[in-house]
């Protein structure tokens, strides 16, 4: 049976889900815990994607390339901090990680809860702040892994399933809340004055501290919840002891999976609002990026949950063939319409948008369930010490890899905007597709 009794208030004694009398109660109390932390770090990290589109009419002097810039570093941030998050839960446990991790998201909130009312403050710190906001991508390098532990593999595509899915609802969460937020004085003038926001004739109070500042106390009851209820499942490692996982070929295949699911996911969460701005905003009644922009993430996130027990049944290889196909399909009707002439274009463009949300969302699910099976324990491997023969935890470093892999591809990216502005912005938005 598997024993929860924890030494110190946080290591467990022992623990094997795949044994019979497994403490369920503690693994999905784990998983809802570790959730809820989880959304509010993709909050974090996406909160400046719906604040970039805002800054212009509110007095930042900032030209197309460094709206692209500032949508990017969150990503490149989260790309690079992965590769930092994915050794740690052997080293210092859920508990520990998920707790100080969740605390870390405050640096950039209340950052961006200071500096978004101050129109003069300077590029580079736009760039600073843009990039703490990766701290939420980070997150999820080990939040993920953390949960796995606690699930037999048999469940392991729907817990993670239902955890990836449920977190990356805060994408959509955060662009759909920011709209709302920012047009009333959360708490009088206490967390500040109002800016004037302007579009054409029309000019409105706006507080976009807000957008940010809403989430603080939310992370302060994330990261009570996970000291006070999480526990550490006794798989130790050093630093050095894990990094066999890169001569592994099956990390370098999954790797490249990943890229096309959950870089796609991000991506296109990241760019979603500014594409709308920069290829329909010419147009007179252009559509508000922010009323739309969220549909994307929600209908991925949905498709992770519901894809998860698919996955199981069906088996995740299967279901990661047909989200490549529905990828690449849905890709090509994209640039179909990054190119309008009208409005009219516009309903296909989402809905083609949508397509693609979903079939990432799809392949997000399902290669979680491919991780834990091509990675399975070497026969008769101890639980509470990881060598150089165990692959109990490589899959858990493909959840960076695939990012970081990702991030050079949106940062050479944004490099060729920054450094290539006389393109037209239509070419420009078609190539934020090409290098989500």
């Amino acid at each position: 049976m598997a024993m929860k009794t924890a030494r110190n208030g946080t290591w467990l004694e022992r623990w094997n889900p795949e044994e019979a009398g497994w403490n369920s109660a503690l693994a999905w109390r784990t998983l809802w815990i570790t959730t809820f932390n989880l959304m509010l770090a993709f909050i974090t990290w996406f909160v400046v994607s719906a604040l970039v589109v805002r800054l212009p009419n509110v007095g930042f002097h900032l030209s197309t390339s460094q709206l692209f810039w500032l949508t990017a570093m969150p990503g490149l941030a989260a790309g690079t901090l992965r590769i930092l998050h994915t050794f740690l839960i052997p080293i210092y446990g859920s508990r520990h990680v998920i707790t100080f991790s969740t605390l870390s998201l405050l640096i950039p909130l209340i950052g961006w809860g200071f500096i978004a009312q101050n129109v003069a403050t300077p590029f580079w710190l736009l760039m600073l702040l843009a990039f703490l906001a990766g701290l939420g991508g980070g997150n999820f390098s080990s939040f993920m892994p953390s949960t796995s532990l606690f699930f037999p593999k048999r469940m392991q595509g729907t817990a993670l399933g239902l955890q990836a899915g449920i977190g990356n609802f805060g994408v959509s969460v955060v662009q759909f809340i920011t709209p709302w937020i920012i047009g009333f004085a959360l708490a009088g003038s206490l967390l500040g004055n109002a800016e004037t926001f302007t579009k054409g004739a029309v000019s409105k109070p706006i507080w976009l501290q807000n957008a940010t500042l809403i989430w603080v106390p939310f992370v302060l009851v994330g990261a009570f919840l996970a000291w006070n209820y999480l526990k550490s499942v006794p798989v130790r490692a050093n630093f050095r002891e894990q990094l066999d996982i890169f001569r592994e070929k099956h990390t370098w295949i999954m790797t490249s999976l990943y890229i096309m699911t959950f870089g796609s996911f991000s991506g296109f969460s990241a760019i979603f609002p500014l594409l709308i701005r920069e290829v329909y905003g010419k147009f007179e009644g252009a559509p508000d990026p922010l009323k739309y922009a969220f549909f994307g993430p929600l209908v991925g996130s949905a498709a992770r949950v519901l894809a998860g027990p698919v996955s199981d049944r069906f088996g995740g290889a299967r279901v990661t063939q047909v989200s490549g196909i529905g990828l690449l399909i849905s890709a090509f009707l994209v640039t179909l319409y990054t190119r309008p002439a009208g409005l009219e274009a516009f309903p296909y463009f989402v809905t083609a948008m949508l397509l693609a949300f979903f079939f990432s969302g799809v392949g997000n699910a399902s290669t979680f369930k491919q991780m834990p099976m091509i990675f399975s324990p070497a026969p008769g491997q101890r639980r509470d010490r990881l060598d150089g023969s165990d692959r109990r935890l490589r899959p858990l470093h493909l959840l960076h890899l695939g990012r970081r892999s990702n991030c050079p591809l949106r940062f050479s990216h944004q490099f060729f905007l920054r450094f290539n502005g006389f393109l037209p912005a239509k070419y420009r938005a078609q190539l934020v597709l090409l290098c989500p």
